[in-house]
């Protein structure tokens, strides 16, 4: 019995300092003292994931990261594009020029995309969508 309750106590230590590994200080060390900005919706995740399974590590997770600034992403970096800006991308036939999208992506955000690869998946949109976004349909 004695043997298994240390079994158990290393598991349950071991999955603690995973979830306080968790965070984003630890994986973005370079956005460290950053007061605002856009909140990076992966490290808010990794942090959600904490609260799922253990909440004090969790919150200790989001703490941790409001604290040093590493939450939010660096300055003059987003993961919205302007929809104004989108709509130079759309060709005057109504479908979205990939080679346009991918040049202002890349302008936007300095990130190269595969807009060209043969694997990527293109989903049609409905005029409600478009009308979310303050767009009109060109055709």
């Amino acid at each position: 019995m004695h043997m298994k309750s240390r079994v158990i106590g290393g598991a349950l230590i071991v999955a603690l300092l995973t979830q306080l590994s968790a965070c984003g200080s630890i994986f973005f060390p370079d956005r460290r003292g950053q007061i605002e900005g856009k909140i990076d919706p992966v490290v808010a995740g990794l942090d959600a994931i904490g609260l799922l399974f253990y909440i004090i590590p969790g919150l200790i997770a989001f703490g941790i990261d409001f604290a040093t600034g590493a939450i939010y992403f660096p300055e003059g970096q987003s993961a919205q594009i302007d929809p104004q800006k989108l709509q130079d991308t759309i060709g005057t036939d109504g479908k979205v020029d990939n080679v346009r999208l991918k040049a202002l992506i890349e302008s936007e955000t300095g990130r190269s995309l595969p807009l060209d690869d043969p694997r990527l998946i293109q989903h049609k949109g409905s005029l409600q969508q478009l009308a979310a976004f303050g767009l009109q349909p060109a055709a």
